[in-house]
C-alpha cells in the first residue's frame, strides 16, 4: 500500500510540473512599418520591438483580448474582447489606453484587417446571412462585414465565409481564405470538398 500511495504521489508531483502555462504567443501581427509586433498572450494584448526587448502589455481588462489588428498608419489597433459576454471589436491607440467599443451585435466578432485607406475594419461574424444564400446556417460559416474605425453601424461585405483578408495598396483588390464547411483548420494534409483555398 505504501509502494501504491508513494506512486502516485510522484505521478501527481511528475503531472503538476508538466502543467505549466506555455510560453506561445497567438494572433502575432507585425506593424506596417515593421518595427514593432502586438500579439495576444494569456487574453491580454502585448506589443514589442521586432529588435527584442520586453513586451508591454496593452490591455489589462478580466476579459479576453485576442486578434489585434494595426492600422495602416500603425497608430490604433483593433481587437476582439468579450468584455460585454462576447467577442465585439474595440479599437485602441497603439500605445495603449482607453478601448472604444465598434460593435455590439450578439454573435462573436473577429477583426481581420483595416481597409488601407483606415476608415474600416473588416472583420467576420455570424449576424444575417442573406435569405438568398444558398449555404447551410451555422455559426460557423460566418460573413464578412466591416465597420467604421470611428464607430457605427456595420455593413456586409460577403455573404460567403471570408477569413484572413488581405488588400492590395490601392485597396481594389482584395484576397482570403474560404471556409466552405466544417473543415477542422488543425488536421494536417485535409483534402476534400471543405479545405479550405
Amino acid at each position: 500500500m505504501k509502494k501504491l500511495l508513494s506512486t502516485m504521489v510522484m505521478g501527481m508531483v511528475a503531472l503538476s510540473s508538466m502543467a505549466v502555462t506555455p510560453l506561445w504567443l497567438r494572433d502575432v501581427q507585425i506593424s506596417p512599418d515593421g518595427q514593432q509586433i502586438v500579439f495576444c498572450y494569456k487574453g491580454d494584448i502585448y506589443k514589442v520591438k521586432t529588435s527584442g526587448g520586453t513586451a508591454v502589455q496593452l490591455t489589462t481588462q478580466d476579459s479576453y483580448e485576442c486578434n489585434p489588428v494595426w492600422s495602416p498608419d500603425g497608430k490604433q489597433i483593433a481587437f476582439a474582447s468579450d468584455r460585454e459576454g462576447n467577442f465585439d471589436l474595440y479599437v485602441m491607440p497603439a500605445e495603449g489606453g482607453a478601448a472604444k467599443q465598434l460593435t455590439n451585435n450578439s454573435s462573436a466578432e473577429t477583426p481581420w484587417v483595416y481597409s488601407p485607406d483606415g476608415k474600416f475594419v473588416y472583420f467576420s461574424a455570424a449576424i444575417q446571412d442573406p435569405a438568398e444564400s444558398a449555404m447551410f446556417p451555422s455559426a460557423r460559416l460566418t460573413e464578412l462585414y466591416r465597420v467604421p474605425a470611428t464607430g457605427g453601424k456595420s455593413t456586409m461585405v460577403l455573404a460567403s465565409p471570408a477569413e484572413m483578408i488581405s488588400f492590395s495598396r490601392d485597396g481594389n483588390t482584395m484576397i482570403y481564405q474560404d471556409q466552405k464547411g466544417m473543415e477542422d483548420q488543425w488536421r494536417k494534409h485535409h483534402t476534400s470538398s471543405v479545405t479550405r483555398d
